[in-house]
């Protein structure tokens, strides 16, 4: 190979490198993993229907990164599982489906399995901060946390209570020889940032008093005493979590406003600085994500 050759092969060599460098980090592994479209039914579905889900904060403007991210890592702890939208494939191979939803908020990645079905998302994600905690899983770089939704439901006082009712119940029905007496639970509403929107403000200014953080506290921890008598609020180590999210659906009507709920034990919690899931790496500087 003459001169000229060889320092045309370097100059193209080299160009591939800067571009692969200047690529944005989704687009270097979208060979390895493909990114799902949308699901455009899931968000009528959650107007009418419960799911389980997995809710995860990511590096605002880094969320095709963190879906890919986020498809990795759920690919190695859920059995069978995968990301397309083709009905006729589950049906032949029997593979759960999960839906990527689009959201009107940065900085957040919703997967959502088909209605009807009941996956132990919490059991979940407790194995993948276990493999994170013993090094068996390679630390994440734009995906923050992951919660494990156990079901969802219009933020109306009626269906919350008794979902919360129906999730605290089977919490301290399989947990009963682990609880104390009074029990210690806390409660946690996020609802990042979507008082902006227009159907927010409308319900804060209208019928929907559900927003207001204090009212949902008092109906969840009504809720809970329901079920156990002998319970008390403690933010500071508590035995079981309620956490209560407000999920910034696309293409939803003006003034419909669907929640995510999760009953949490006190291994997937972090109460400071405020009640939320656990981080999947305590390293990632949250900064520049969704809370």
């Amino acid at each position: 190979m003459d001169t000229a050759a060889v320092a045309t092969a370097t100059a193209t060599a080299t160009k591939r490198i800067e571009d692969e460098e200047e690529m944005k980090p989704w687009e270097q592994h979208s060979g390895v993993i493909r990114l799902p479209r949308f699901d455009y039914n899931a968000p009528s579905s959650l107007l009418t229907h419960s799911h389980s889900a997995f809710l995860i904060t990511c590096t605002i403007k880094r969320e095709k990164s963190a879906t890919k991210e986020a498809i990795n890592i759920l690919h190695k702890f859920i059995t069978h599982n995968h990301f397309s939208n083709n009905k006729h494939e589950e049906e032949e191979e029997g593979i759960t489906d999960l839906s990527l939803v689009k959201l009107i908020r940065s900085g957040l990645v919703l997967f959502t399995f088909p209605k009807d079905t009941s996956p132990d998302t919490v059991g979940i994600v407790s194995n993948i901060i276990q493999a994170l905690d013993s090094g068996n899983l390679t630390l994440p770089l734009w995906c923050h946390r992951i919660l494990p939704i156990q079901a969802t439901c219009s933020l109306n006082e009626k269906e919350l209570q008794e979902v919360v009712s129906m999730l605290v119940k089977k919490f301290v029905d399989a947990n009963q020889d682990k609880l104390g007496r009074p029990l210690k639970f806390a409660v946690g509403y996020n609802r990042r940032g979507i008082e902006e929107t227009k159907s927010v403000k409308e319900n804060l200014n209208g019928s929907n008093s559900l927003l207001d953080r204090a009212k949902c506290f008092e109906i969840v921890g009504t809720a809970i005493n329901h079920v156990v008598k002998d319970s008390v609020v403690d933010l500071r180590s508590p035995e079981l979590s309620v956490l209560v999210e407000v999920l910034p659906l696309s293409g939803v009507p003006s003034g419909s406003i669907v929640v995510a709920v999760s009953v949490l034990p006190s291994n997937l919690v972090s109460t400071k600085p405020k009640l939320c899931v656990k981080a999947l790496n305590s390293n990632n500087k949250e900064g520049s994500v969704a809370q």
